[in-house]
């Protein structure tokens, strides 16, 4: 059997760079094995399955080329995107169906946006043994400078290790170990490192991060839109910036640079962040025709 999969890249700058994904429109007769096969195929950081939900607009499943994750932001804005392009949904409110429960979606002025839930924050002691392995898998060493706060584990769906650093070079420079950054996001159950400074290309924007995941096959990705959330709200209740639309750069530091932006709008009850959507615009880019 041969299935189409659109390659779209999300979170596009502009008219350039995004994460791309793959996205099969109809996956109604397709096994979960066979998804697998298809992603492993494809060979891009995640794919997304389209199928059809008693319970919201679609059902929508994720897989790398190595397993199936809960939630993929770049692979849902790339998706709600090109379902618009195609005339498939209109704008407006919309749904997906997960593995996780079910999240709301927003397409409005060509850009798609994903519902992510309150923070929770498990900040890590420096000084722990757990510290400093950490700093180790970063390819640092004990008496170099992080950022001005702790690393900590924020969840809004998927749980990343949010690592500050003092400005853009430390962030470029970083050179991470990633069989320890594997082994720590399978002890701590992340999706992996989000890295970042306050340093950004383009003024107006809050921060510029670099994604390491090697535990989901990713050894660094362009874009990030279930790491941006979390990066938004830390920046929100533990760095004091007030805004509450931000703008998170990624991709730009990486090898070879594919810059991206995502946009999150942070919803604010009794002072702290009770809720959030985060998006941005998305290109499709070409066809892919793989067999199961």
């Amino acid at each position: 059997m041969n299935i189409d999969v659109q390659v779209v890249n999300a979170f596009i700058d502009g008219n350039m760079g995004g994460n791309p994904a793959g996205v099969v429109v109809d996956a109604n007769a397709l096994t979960a094995a066979q998804k697998l096969k298809v992603a492993r195929q494809v060979g891009l950081s995640e794919t997304a399955f389209v199928s059809a939900s008693d319970t919201a607009t679609i059902k929508l499943e994720f897989f790398t080329p190595t397993r199936q994750i809960a939630h993929c932001g770049h692979a849902t804005v790339a998706t709600f995107s090109l379902l618009r392009q195609l005339g498939i949904i209109g704008e407006g409110r919309h749904s997906k169906e997960t593995v996780d429960g079910n999240r709301d979606i927003l397409v409005a002025d060509g850009m798609a946006f994903m519902e992510q839930r309150a923070p929770t924050y498990t900040s890590i002691e420096m000084a722990s043994e757990l510290g400093g392995r950490i700093l180790a898998s970063l390819g640092l060493g004990n008496g170099e400078s992080l950022g001005v706060v702790a690393p900590c584990v924020v969840n809004t769906g998927n749980a990343f290790l949010l690592v500050p650093m003092p400005d853009e070079r430390a962030v470029t420079e970083l050179r991470p170990r990633l069989s320890l950054v594997e082994s720590i996001s399978d002890e701590l159950d992340l999706i992996g490192y989000y890295v970042f400074s306050t340093d950004t290309r383009v003024k107006g924007r809050q921060a510029g991060a670099r994604m390491f995941a090697p535990r989901f096959g990713i050894a660094e990705e362009a874009a990030t839109g279930m790491a941006a959330g979390p990066l938004a709200c830390f920046l929100h209740d533990r760095l004091g910036v007030a805004e509450r639309e931000m703008l998170i750069e990624q991709g730009w530091l990486m090898q070879p640079p594919s810059p991206s932006v995502i946009k999150v709008e942070l919803e604010i009850a009794d002072g702290k962040v009770s809720r959030l959507m985060a998006g941005g615009s998305a290109r499709a880019m070409s066809t892919l025709r793989v067999e199961v």
